[in-house]
């Protein structure tokens, strides 16, 4: 049986996630020892090993609600865990695509600039007046 410190060096999660995580219900509440520490087993860290890594690659906490049921019934269809997969990748993709916009436009920005003085400077016009900007790119950093 595993102490939460030692189960959050294992997973590389911090103890305070994993608290929240019991809160919330990603994670089940823990057994106690006769004082009161909260012990965990295998099936405990294989879980939390499933939400840490889920959560590295981008998936919402809703979303790992959802692949830890497909995952506690092994009889269901992959059909639904390879959507909420398709779901996930749609927005990286969509992030990627307003980064792209945003890089463009940071590298245009930087080219058109001469160096001069800053009342002459073309970074600096550009963030004033978004009408100069070549790309859409008003969702990044909002």
């Amino acid at each position: 049986m595993l102490t939460i410190g030692t189960l959050a060096k294992k997973t590389g999660t911090k103890v305070q996630t994993i608290r929240y995580y019991e809160q919330i219900g990603l994670m089940p509440e823990p057994g106690r020892t006769e004082g009161g520490q909260r012990r965990y087993g295998d099936a405990e860290l294989d879980r939390l090993s499933f939400v840490r890594h889920a959560r590295q690659l981008g998936f919402s906490l809703d979303a790992i609600r959802e692949l830890l049921d497909l995952s506690d019934h092994p009889g269901k269809s992959c059909a639904e865990a390879d959507a909420i997969a398709r779901r996930q990748l749609k927005q990286v993709e969509q992030r990627l695509a307003r980064l792209e916009a945003l890089r463009t436009e940071l590298k245009r920005m930087m080219h058109e600039c001469s160096g001069g003085q800053t009342s002459d400077c073309r970074v600096l016009e550009v963030l004033r007046d978004h009408s100069e900007c070549l790309t859409d790119h008003e969702e990044i950093g909002a």
